[in-house]
């Protein structure tokens, strides 16, 4: 039993191995989006079953001096140039080493070179590629870039700085780079049929690059960004497909895991998707908003993709304005508690949904949204309270506070006098007294009877505080009398 236990556990999971992504053929290959759509990140799991799709799953390496050069596409005749792309597509099929630099240094030559000449020959447009030839293309792209990914270094349970960290560099980039770059050429060229590129450009490749979406290398996630990106614009069979997958990764993401390296790229790419968003605004879409896009402001990471989730959030409320309420409650409903730093980047985000905000919306969500804000102003964090107080410098703001007055004045008045009187931070209490003398010029009555009303709130705050010194100091002569030595003071 050990021995079978040992023998198992020594088991190299295939790098081509169709179900190492836990995908099995789609629903609607190639001819429309599919009603389910599961990505379950198992680039990381164990491998499955063969797929018959993408040919043999096991290459081994080949024997020493068995790879050689091919001629150069221009040193044969046009009618052998598809036989020749053919081989050397089949020469690209072969894995090495990367982890050991001194191994199979020859070959690994040839191949990069190998590759070097079909993103030449395919960007030059020299020659019509065959259906054939698009198929066995597909292949080599698959069996090279399809793979298992190395398990994250950081599981996210320990808070880090993303910009600390040292990114993990694949080593088989020399050729990878090149296999992403013939990839990238074929999705863009002009000659290539989307009819029948559709056949082996279809949901379950698509699917595979997204899950390599995980991948640690930076400059592996860019690549994919721009092809997906490309597929997408191409291919409009697959766009409701791709919006779909992109969603179950962002729940898995979310609800699951709290742990994915491309989050920032796919929210890049679906930047510019909702930027083409035709209005008005469907139902899908709205959806997708209010499941995916706000819950994405809940996990603790989200300084790393804030930014290119923030463009995606202000694109839909700048293309339909009635959806600003809706993204300002999500906003209270995540907002933090503890997490000062994440604070700072939900009232930034804030200032920029409501420069795009309507008044007929700022009055549907300004009682609890000031009530957070005021929250905000007396925080003992000075970076907190001080980017509260900055959204006073944006004049749509201020004006759409001008207009609510009578409502926004009694929830802020008593957060300014409170930081005028006892805020530590100098920058905090000055921003507070320009506020104040706003708020004085904006509406003298008004100012002063608020300053009445938290006048006589003191007043009674305090008349409550001597009231119970005064119990206390009853009970106390009370005990001291009938307990004489045994009552206990503190």
């Amino acid at each position: 039993m050990l021995r079978k236990i040992m023998k198992g556990g020594h088991r190299k999971p295939s790098k081509s191995d169709d179900n190492d992504f836990g995908f099995g053929p789609p629903p609607n290959s190639g001819s429309g989006p599919a009603n389910n759509v599961v990505v379950n990140h198992s680039s990381r799991a164990a491998p499955g079953p063969p797929s018959p799709r993408y040919g043999p799953t096991v290459i081994t390496p080949p024997p020493m001096n068995t790879v050689e050069p091919l001629p150069f596409f221009r040193d044969v005749p046009v009618s052998e140039r598809p036989n020749l792309f053919l081989r050397k597509l089949q020469l690209c099929c072969f894995h090495f080493d990367f982890t050991d630099t001194l191994k199979s240094m020859r070959e690994k030559e040839i191949k990069r070179q190998t590759l070097l000449e079909l993103v030449d020959f395919i960007q030059s447009g020299s020659g019509k590629i065959t259906e054939n030839c698009q198929e066995e293309m597909i292949k080599m792209v698959s069996v090279n870039i399809f793979r298992c990914l190395p398990p994250h270094e950081n599981t996210g349970q320990e808070p880090t700085d993303p910009e600390e960290e040292e990114p993990y560099l694949e080593p088989s980039w020399p050729h990878l780079q090149l296999v992403y770059e013939l990839l990238l050429r074929y999705v863009v060229m002009s000659d290539t049929d989307t009819k029948v590129a559709k056949r082996y450009v279809d949901h379950s490749f698509v699917l595979k690059l997204l899950d390599l979406f995980d991948s640690e290398d930076p400059r592996e996630r860019e690549y994919l960004k721009t092809i997906l990106h490309r597929i997408y614009g191409k291919f409009m069979v697959h766009r409701p497909f791709i919006r779909k997958a992109i969603n179950n990764i962002f729940y898995r993401f979310i609800y699951e895991t709290e742990r994915h390296s491309g989050i920032g790229e796919l929210l890049e790419i679906l930047g510019s998707i909702i930027n083409g968003f035709a209005l008005p605004m469907k139902e899908e879409h709205k959806l997708f908003l209010v499941r995916a896009l706000i819950p994405l402001h809940k996990p603790k990471q989200i300084s790393v993709y804030h930014h290119q989730l923030s463009y995606c959030i202000i694109q839909f409320v700048e293309k339909d304005y009635k959806l600003a309420d809706t993204v300002i409650r999500g906003f209270l409903k995540y907002w933090p508690v503890t997490n000062c730093q994440k604070e700072v980047l939900f009232l930034g985000e804030l200032e920029e949904v409501l420069e795009a905000t309507q008044s007929a919306e700022f009055q549907r969500c300004m009682v609890p949204l000031l009530r957070q804000i005021a929250r905000c102003l007396t925080s003992s964090h000075f970076q907190v309270a001080e980017r509260a107080l900055f959204l006073w410098n944006n004049e749509h703001i201020v004006d759409l506070i001008a207009q609510n007055r009578t409502v926004v004045l009694p929830i802020i008045f008593e957060a300014l006098e409170k930081n005028i009187q006892s805020h530590w931070n100098q920058a905090v209490h000055g921003l507070s007294v320009n506020i104040r003398k706003m708020f004085l010029d904006m509406d003298t009555e008004l100012f002063e009877v608020c300053q009445r009303q938290y006048a006589e709130k003191e007043s009674r705050a305090r008349d409550v505080e001597e009231q119970r010194e005064l119990t206390w100091k009853r009970l106390a002569d009370v005990a001291a009398q009938r307990g004489g030595e045994d009552m206990i003071t503190v």
